[in-house]
Formats: C-alpha cells, structure tokens, sequence
C-alpha cells in the first residue's frame, strides 16, 4: 500500500519581519533619488508606499544605533525583537497611532535603554515627565525615514544657488563659487535672516511643503511633530538640596557600547565655525528634518531671486563679458579668468545671489540705486512670505572697496592693469592696456583672533599672547602633540581656499605652539617658554620629562617600544604651509552625486543608445573591440556577454543589423527575443 504526501506550501505570515525585506535599504533609497531627478517637476504624491517599505525602516534603525552606540550594526545583527517592535512602530505610524514625544509609553527602545519603566518610582516618573530629554529613540527613527524619503524629493527641486544643510555642498563651495561667479560687482547686499531659523508658523511650513508633495500621511505627521510641545522645563521638588564638599571625580571609564566623546581637536574646530554655520535649526519635534525644512521655506526666497537676476540684467554690446542672453558667458580674457573690466554707464548691469544657511549675500554690477531698489523689494519680499520685518540695517549696502565678510573671509578687490590683445577688422592685432579688477577672498585675522579667544587660547586684542591650554595637562606629551597637530591639519584645510593661506596658517601655528610651550611650562616646572623651546626643539619634538641620571635615554626607551614617539607640531615655519588652492569650479557646478545621476538617467534612456549608435555608424572609426565594450556596457541590464555580442558582430567595422543585436538569430530562443526586445524599447 503506497501512502501519497502532498506538500502545502504556508503562506507567508503578514506578520514576519523577515518576509517584509525583500531588498536592501540602500537600494529603496537609490531608486527615489533617480524617480526624483528623473521628473524633477512632478507633483509627489505617492510618498506612504515609500513610509511602508519595511527596508527604510531597518535603515533608519542601523543608522540611530550608530549614533547611539558609536559603531554600525550590520542588518544580520539586528535581533527578531527589535525588527518586531520596529514593525509595530511602522505600522503605528501607519495607523495614525504614533505621537510624538512619548515620555514612558514606547514601541520601540534603545538597545541601551534598561530602565524598568514599571518600577519606577512616583518622583522619577514626575522628573521624566516634566524635565527636559532628549528626543526618543523611536522619534529618531521616524524622523529619519521621514528625512529618507523627503531629501530626494526636495533635492531634485532646489535652487542651485543655496547650499547650507545640503548634500556636496559646504561653506568651501560657496568660498569658490564666490571667487569665480561675483568677481566684478561693485555693491553687495549682506542679510541675516536667522530669525527665520529660530521658528517659523507651522502654517507657513505646511504651505511650502505642499508646493511640491500632497501625500496626506507624510504632512499630517509633520505637522503633529510641529505643533505637539517641547517640554524644556527643569525639575524642582521644593525641596533645598544641602551643599556638598566637591569630592575627587575619578577618571569616567566608557562602557563597551557607549560613543566615545568628541576628541579634543574636534571640539576646539567646532569653536571655529563661523556665524552664518553656527545656528542649525531645530523645531518642535522635527528633529534632523528642521534643517531639510528650512530649506524648503527659504527655497521661495531663491526662486524669487533668480527671477529678480534675470529682471536686472542688461546687457551691453561693448561690454567683453556678460552679453549673452543668460549672462553666464564665460569670461573674456582667458590669462586672466577672474578678470572683470571696470564699471561704467556703457558697461553690463548684473546681479548674483547666494544663500547660506538663514545669510544671503547680493553682488549688484551697476549703480547704487540698482542696489536700493532691489533692497527695498526685498524687504516687501520677506514682510509678505515669512512675517519678517526687516529695514535698512538688516541689510546693509556697501561697497566692494570696505571689504565684505562672508564665512569669516573678506571679499575685497584688487585692480590691474593687463594687457588685452584682440583682431580688429582686416586681420590686425591689437595690444592696448586694459583696467580691470581681481576678486580677493582672503581669511579674516579679526575673526580668526577672535574664535581663539573664546576657545581660551590667548588674550589680548592688538598684540595677541598665547595662553595654556589646561585641558590637556594630564595628558601625555605625544597624545597633545598629537592632537594640536590634527588641530592644525583642519584648520589648513578650512583655509584652503583663502589668498594669505600661509599668513593665517602661521599665525594660528604660533598661537597653538605658544600654547603648548606655556602648558608644558607649567607642567615640566621649566618656568619659561624659552627654556621649553630649547628642551623639546621649535617644534616641541623631545621629551621634556627626561632628566639626565633620572631615566634611561628616550631613545632607548622608544626602541624597546615602552614610549610614545613624539610626532613635532606642523607648520612651524610659513614655507612649511600649502599653497592656496585656486582651482576653478566649472560653471555649471553640481555635485558629485548628482551628476551620476543625471548621468545615470541619460544612459537608461533608450533615445541615448540610438544617438551612440548613430554617431559609431557615421563616424565608421571605430574599432570592432570598442564597438564591443560599449555594447556590452550598455546592454548589461539585457545580460548579453561579450561572446554573444561578438558572435552577433560582422560587416564593416564589426557591426551588423539591429535585429541581430536583439537576438534574431536562429541559435536564439523566442523567450530571449521577446525579453531583449522588451527591455531594450525600455
């Protein structure tokens, strides 16, 4: 008797984590960026299909678990408890169940979270919900995915000419497009426009988000993020708490999962950064997308700017620069590229803009008045869009001549005296001397003294002294040379792009090597600068530790590997110091990441295979083996391998009919035909 098994396969439970991953994160990321930019105009409508993707949330999970716990966890390392709690929070998003700023009730928790929240006592339960906290770890991820799925969108859609809070864009791209774009322009308009930062009407955010996004999910968790209150009050029992003796702190011992702490070097830079970088936008519960939704408000401003730069320009035919139709021709003289002729009645009347953060800054080529008057419509501007009152003051005119600081350089110009050659009528050559002006961008030693001083590492204003830096002081000699050194290495790179490079670099070198010496002074008990300097060298290289009959030589000690080598401070001397970097940015800018996009989408589109390949067939140079790679390149979504190409080629320059190409050939099958045709008319 034969007994019959029938296999039942199970469905897959709707419920599993495990059965919602069907691709990677990264990828589900990849493809919004390119639907994006491929129809940058298009109205967004279909974003809760993106907030159901189960990937983006395990994404946005490994990426708040590093900035909780300082290291990557890898998506096998992420338990069956925490994807389910992290699908239960998903689905409470979902839902319309989830509410911002939970205090005790979570979905989700930290892996370093072990607080027994049942236990807890009356008065801790009182002091969590009345004191301030950090936001919480299920906020955090939802505000990532909500940041995952809005940057695309918005990104495809910015101006290009704001670049705070963005992608492949920093304060140096704007230090280079201001060399290369403002040269020439004799009147500039400095706002601030924080206060737009500090908060902004919900209703006003709402209105800019919809511009170019109407999914109802995605705008009314954002605005329930906007409107819940922040609590930012302190705890106070009533009850006076008795002073205590200050006991000895022992040395804080990290645990195995906690971040390190910025390194000291990282948070003296930080002291560095300049006005228009310090303030970073935070709102209600938004968290990481307050900067993204900045943006998108400011981004009216931008767009109502770059139609003002077209409305002021004009044009002059006797003008050897600026008179295309665009005015973004390049300029005249190739010897000289920031080279700008002098302004005039006869000449061209321009203006540019930039934005940084909540900090605008206007070039005006032409008449003062041309500069008033876009003041003046400017300030109607932002009274009407953003509530803003601002006057004259807040966005002061001066003139090129002052010097206008931008990101704590100084815009100034320099003018020359070059000689221009060109062909006149009947073939003759010309030589006369011309009168133009060259844009100097150069670091502001004000600015520079002044980031010191309030970092405690000198005093005085006119003649600067160095002052010890005692957070250092229990360290040893090779750790805080160490440190000043990757100091000193950030601060040549920040003034990378500025004209007196090697002055300011020098100078702040000799602020930091002062430092040092007043430091190991006070340490080593050497009493002066001078008796520091001639122990451990000009640049603080030798040990100053050692004493002769004491210890044993250092370098012996260092050969038996039970010291430290001692690296000297950088930069001690000026020709020591890199050369600025003037390198042009190329007009028509655009990161990195967003030329490989537009790039990659240029090559799925089948119009620019037909274009290739007419181009080979009408040149008729090129060779059977390139012909082969580029085909093979091309077709590698169809994955046809080179010896099928090959086998396809024949004929003049290796090249055959078209439908040889898609697989007409007998030795083909009728599934491969059909599915080459179909992905190649894609």
């Amino acid at each position: 008797m034969h007994s019959t098994y029938t296999f039942t396969r199970r469905p897959p439970d709707p419920n599993d984590p495990a059965s919602l991953m069907k691709e990677d994160g990264v990828a589900v990321c990849s493809q919004m960026w390119t639907e994006n930019f491929r129809e940058p105009d298009k109205t967004v409508t279909n974003l809760s299909n993106y907030l159901r993707r189960f990937e983006l949330w395990v994404l946005a999970y490994q990426k708040v678990c590093a900035d909780e716990t300082g290291s990557y966890m890898p998506r096998s390392s992420v338990t069956r408890a925490a994807l389910e709690d992290l699908l239960a929070l998903r689905n409470a998003v979902l839902d319309g169940k989830f509410k911002w700023g939970a205090r005790l009730e979570f979905f989700i928790r930290s892996p370093k979270d072990k607080t027994e929240y049942e236990s807890l006592s009356k008065r801790k339960i009182k002091a969590i919900l009345t004191t301030t906290q950090r936001a919480a770890f299920q906020d955090r991820i939802v505000q990532e995915v909500l940041f995952m799925v809005l940057e695309p969108v918005y990104e495809a859609r910015f101006s290009q000419k704001s670049y705070a809070f963005r992608p492949g864009r920093n304060a140096h791209t704007v230090l280079r497009v201001i060399r290369r774009s403002f040269a020439g322009y004799l009147w500039y308009i400095r706002g601030d426009l924080s206060t737009v930062l500090d908060g902004m009407k919900v209703g006003m955010v709402i209105n800019a988000l919809m511009r170019d996004v109407r999914d109802k999910k995605v705008i009314d968790l954002i605005k329930a993020a906007l409107t819940t209150p922040v609590i930012t009050s302190k705890f106070d029992d009533g009850e006076k708490k008795k002073k205590t003796k200050r006991k000895y702190q022992k040395k804080k011992v990290l645990a195995e999962d906690e971040p390190k702490p910025d390194p000291y070097w990282l948070d003296s830079f930080f002291g560095f950064a300049p006005e228009e970088a310090e303030i970073c936008p935070s709102w209600g519960h938004c968290g990481i997308l307050s900067p993204l939704l900045a943006n998108v408000c400011l981004d009216e401003l931008d767009r109502w700017m770059e139609d003002k730069i077209k409305e002021f320009y004009r044009p002059s035919t006797n003008d050897v620069i600026w008179n295309s139709p665009d005015g973004e021709a390049e300029q005249g003289n190739t010897s000289w590229p920031e080279f700008v002729p002098t302004s005039g009645p006869d000449k061209t009347r321009k203006i540019d803009y930039i934005r940084y953060g909540g900090h605008i800054l206007i070039g005006v080529r032409g008449p003062r008045a041309d500069a008033a008057t876009l003041r003046k419509q400017l300030i109607e501007f932002c009274d009407q869009k953003y509530m803003l009152k601002l006057d004259n003051e807040c966005l002061p005119i001066e003139h090129i001549t002052k010097g206008i600081m931008f990101l704590d350089h100084v815009l100034c110009r320099r003018v020359v005296y070059p000689t221009l050659r060109y062909t006149a009528t009947g073939g003759k050559i010309i030589s006369e001397k011309g009168v133009g002006t060259l844009l100097s961008v150069t670091a502001s030693l004000k600015q520079c003294i002044k980031q010191f001083r309030k970092l405690s590492f000198l005093k005085g204003d006119r003649d600067p002294d160095p002052q010890p830096c005692f957070r250092m002081f229990h360290a040893t000699q090779a750790h805080t040379n160490a440190q000043m050194n990757k100091f000193l290495s950030t601060m040549v790179e920040w003034y990378r792009y500025a004209d007196n490079r090697k002055k300011i670099v020098n100078f702040c070198s000799y602020i930091i090597r002062g430092s040092l010496a007043k430091l190991y002074a006070a340490k080593y008990k050497l009493r002066s600068r001078a008796k520091v300097y001639k122990i451990g060298a000009r640049n603080l290289s030798r040990p100053l530790k050692e004493k002769k009959g004491q210890s044993p030589e250092f370098h012996n000690l260092l050969r038996m590997g039970l010291v430290e080598s001692i690296d000297g401070l950088q930069y001690t001397r000026m020709s020591l110091v890199p050369e600025t970097d003037y390198s042009p940015l190329p007009l028509g800018w655009r990161p990195d990441h967003e030329k490989a996009l537009v790039e990659y989408i240029r090559l799925e589109d089948s119009r620019t295979l037909e274009e290739q390949r007419n181009c080979l067939k009408e040149l008729g140079l090129v060779s059977p083996q390139d012909y082969i790679s580029m085909l093979v390149w091309n077709y590698k979504r169809n994955a046809i391998s080179a010896d099928r190409v090959s086998s396809m080629l024949s004929g003049e320059n290796g090249m055959k009919k078209e439908s040889d190409l898609f697989g007409s050939n007998d030795e083909s099958s009728e599934e491969d035909k059909e599915e080459s045709v179909s992905e190649a008319q894609m």
